[in-house]
């Protein structure tokens, strides 16, 4: 498995043929900027090593306590955590859960001390406008951020088939058989 370090250096040494590969593809800039800040704040901060106390992890700083329920209930390397798209979803809604939290705790104080006049119907209809006029942004947002998570897994799992490689040669790569174990029996 990588260190944090080589994780960082792929992050940064794709980015430029993330961004390239976008810019030819939708021939935007602003969805190409969305990507490649998706796939760098991924593979810098949002990524699957989330679950341990990683390189990641501390450069949440002093908000990292954030992510302390996210590592109680993942084990690390779980599909749910390192799995394509799957990983990218969970970390996705679990900090929409948190924003969305502490947005709603802020429209409540800022309309009890009369600093919001808003309510939560106006609230709703434009978070909704939102999600139908940005669709596309959201869609790019999200597959930089898949992107970042997938090369961080992707070199996990290549580093990993690497070393066994190494200690077990070829075999090492192809399926294990499972034998089945047939109870023994007792001397009376």
């Amino acid at each position: 498995m990588p260190s944090g370090r080589t994780h960082d250096r792929i992050t940064l040494y794709t980015l430029p043929l993330i961004a390239g590969v976008t810019l030819w593809q939708t021939r935007n800039s602003n969805l190409t900027l969305l990507v490649a800040s998706g796939f760098m704040f991924s593979g810098l901060m949002f990524g699957p090593d989330l679950d341990i106390y990683s390189r990641q992890f501390q450069r949440w700083g002093f908000l990292r306590c954030i992510w302390l329920p996210y590592q109680k209930n993942l084990r690390h390397r779980s599909v749910i955590s390192h799995g394509p798209i799957i990983g990218t979803t969970v970390r996705v809604i679990y900090l929409g859960c948190l924003l969305a939290i502490v947005t709603i705790v802020t429209i409540v104080i800022g309309e009890k001390l009369g600093f919001l006049a808003l309510t939560w119907q106006d609230l709703g209809v434009a978070l909704g406008r939102s999600l139908v006029v940005y669709s596309t942004e959201y869609l790019a947002l999200f597959l930089g951020l898949e992107l970042g998570a997938m090369s961080h897994s992707l070199s996990d799992w290549g580093g990993s088939a690497y070393k066994r490689l190494q200690k077990q040669g070829v075999r090492s790569l192809l399926p294990r058989r499972k034998v089945k174990k047939t109870p023994r029996r007792r001397k009376k």
